[in-house]
């Protein structure tokens, strides 16, 4: 099976187990995730499947569907095992996770999960969607090749796709064996192997013209041992242009932009006047800032340079687009 069904297959079997107040039997579960398998497949299916998700370290729990007789036994996750412990963060620290966890809004996993519990619902599965709040950080990724990156670093399959360079007016076709997608400098690159050049490479999607394309089959090649995907796009992509930026924090927020700026011009006049603002001068600014001053939402204020303040405001008006048309 496809691994872009496979990895659907597995979600889907992970909201189904955490959405149930009580343990499911195999019987429910084969006919709303494996319709139409054998039983052979089924429990072929069934056994990599809980175990892949036990290697990640999901916690299904095996009990008696009624607890007065000993009948097939059913599974579930309980939200509770699944969901990290308290954490204590310092300032510092809870900004840094701010930024994170108001960032991944993959569209095909929020179609995924969203499709998953409609599919429950109408099949007459009682649901606990609050279960699923446990998932609820993210982070975007709007290029229209990321998916096919992302599931080509997944299953080791070849990619083909057309790239305009810097300073290039006509887009060219490269192949790549890809070994992972990152995000450096707010942006998304993937990393791998250049079969037409013989060597590493990496490309910022954003400069991907169309959709990429795969070209092979399915683990037709492996990533060299050791490698890190992460360090070698740092090594590779060109270091961010450091246009400065004149932002204002909110008193008692953006700590990490506070010990990053050059300078700070304290109680100066902000947007609003439920708390004082600050006035915070960075070098390093540029475009690639839009992605971390969003996670700080109604905190931060930009005032230069023009088109970083557009650039916040064009993904705002768009993250609200897509909100409006999900509800």
């Amino acid at each position: 099976m496809a691994a872009a069904n496979k990895s659907e297959r597995l979600l889907n079997l992970l909201i189904m187990l955490l959405v149930q107040r009580h343990f499911v039997g195999k019987d429910r579960i084969r006919s709303i995730i494996y319709p139409g398998s054998s039983h052979e497949a089924f429990e072929k299916m069934f056994e990599r499947d809980k175990e892949e998700l036990r290697s990640l370290g999901v916690p299904i729990e095996v009990g008696h569907i009624d607890k007065f007789f000993e009948d097939e036994p059913g599974y579930r996750i309980r939200p509770d095992e699944l969901a990290l412990p308290e954490i204590e963060l310092t300032a510092d620290e809870a900004s840094v996770i701010g930024v994170a966890t108001k960032v991944w809004q993959h569209a095909r996993l929020a179609e995924a999960t969203t499709e998953a519990v409609r599919k429950l619902a109408a099949l007459g599965v009682p649901v606990d969607t609050s279960a699923l709040d446990i998932v609820e950080p993210r982070l975007s990724a709007d290029e229209p090749s990321f998916d096919v990156f992302w599931e080509a670093t997944q299953e080791r399959t070849p990619v083909e796709f057309d790239y305009v360079r810097t300073g290039q007016p006509e887009p060219s076709t490269r192949h790549l064996q890809p070994w992972g997608v990152v995000r450096y400098s707010g942006r998304w690159y993937v990393v791998g192997y250049d079969t037409d050049r013989g060597g590493e490479r990496v490309f910022r999607l954003s400069r991907v013209q169309g959709r990429a394309r795969k070209k092979g089959k399915p683990g037709s090649y492996e990533v060299p041992p050791g490698t890190d995907v992460r360090a070698v796009a740092r090594r590779l992509a060109p270091a961010p242009a450091a246009e400065p930026a004149v932002v204002l924090v909110r008193h008692g927020a953006g700590h990490t932009l506070r010990r990053n700026a050059d300078r700070v011009e304290g109680d100066v006049a902000g947007p609003d006047e439920r708390t004082g603002w600050d006035r915070l001068v960075l070098s390093r600014g540029g475009l690639a800032m839009a992605e971390e001053l969003l996670g700080y939402g109604a905190d931060v204020y930009v005032e230069e340079p023009s088109a970083l303040r557009d650039e916040v405001a064009t993904r705002l008006r768009s993250l609200l687009s897509r909100l409006g048309q999900a509800s």
